[in-house]
């Protein structure tokens, strides 16, 4: 693995780790090992514990008074509560970005989900999710409301790791027919209807994550 440059620090640091905890090389529960990944990345102790605060201010790791920290195990109240919120939030972008929204802006949308759709039809499981996060950023954007996609950013940083673990063929079938549903929504400028789907789309997530099991014990979670 490459060595971070000293220009970026503690935010490359931050998001290396951001993606080691996703992609499931450092697991739910388990200590940070700070010394490791300071010889991994080439930095010193300062910049990777400034990381660790970004990564818990996200919700992503628990630091622990003079023990370091630990990646933050998903219960079912955390993830109910978060995907709650951020239905809502995705909700009012689609209303938003039906009002708002440019020709240009939405033909780029559409050639996004063409190359998303033949992904998923050759079952390429990490360009697809590159590109559906490219979609639904770019209805964030088009609902032309900065603090309404910061705050969104913000919640969807805890619940990233579940895309994976959680992916199963029937709820893959579901996800696209969602987003053929938003691109019809798009073209119609229904703002309504999409705001509904995107709700809906979210709460989809949540019952495959509790059905593949990558939802922690309670128990577990607080000890």
């Amino acid at each position: 693995m490459n060595k971070i440059q000293q220009n970026t620090l503690y935010g490359e640091a931050a998001a290396r780790i951001r993606d080691m905890i996703n992609d499931g090389t450092l697991l739910p529960g388990t200590r940070i090992p700070e010394k490791q990944l300071c010889e991994q990345f080439g930095v010193s102790r300062t910049p990777l514990r400034e990381a660790l605060k970004v990564l818990a201010s996200e919700g992503m790791v628990e630091l622990l008074p003079n023990r370091g920290a630990r990646v933050v195990r998903l219960t079912r109240q955390m993830l109910e509560e978060t995907y709650s919120v951020m239905g809502a939030l995705e909700g009012l972008s689609g209303e938003l970005a039906c009002r708002y929204i440019t020709e240009e802006e939405v033909a780029d949308i559409q050639a996004l989900h063409y190359q998303m759709m033949a992904h998923y039809k050759r079952k390429e499981i990490g360009p697809y999710f590159e590109l559906n996060h490219r979609i639904h950023d770019a209805i964030m954007l088009a609902a032309r409301n900065e603090v309404l996609r910061e705050t969104h950013s913000s919640l969807n940083y805890r619940i990233q790791r579940v895309r994976y673990s959680s992916m199963i063929d029937e709820y893959w079938d579901q996800a696209v027919a969602d987003h053929e549903a938003m691109i019809e929504c798009l073209l119609a400028r229904d703002g309504e209807r999409l705001g509904s789907i995107l709700r809906e789309h979210l709460r989809h997530k949540l019952v495959v994550a509790a059905a593949s099991g990558v939802i922690g014990d309670e128990r577990a979670a607080a000890g």
